[in-house]
């Protein structure tokens, strides 16, 4: 499912305009990424928890020209699936 089947089935589900559904969808996202830059951990019940985990530096290779590089350490999102959607995909 891609940005715009979601907010399809989202204006579907909740009863919004496709627009109103896009303002909420794009909230969402901006509000999560705002907590996790301040290294927050947000937990939604029963759906998941969003947090950052980090990368050590580490090798690798240019595909392209097979030349080695340094990869420098970074910090990722990460999202653990709750008890709930879990259960749904069993």
């Amino acid at each position: 499912m891609n940005k715009p089947e979601l907010l399809e089935a989202l204006s579907k589900e909740a009863g919004l305009t496709k627009r109103k559904a896009e303002q909420v969808l794009d909230a969402f996202a901006s509000i999560i990424g705002r907590s996790l830059k301040k290294g927050e951990k947000v937990t939604i019940s029963g759906f998941g928890t969003f947090d950052v985990g980090s990368r050590k530096a580490r090798a690798g290779v240019n595909p392209r020209t097979g030349e080695r590089i340094k990869i420098p350490a970074m910090k990722v999102p990460r999202f653990r699936a709750g008890k709930n959607l879990k259960a749904i995909l069993r």
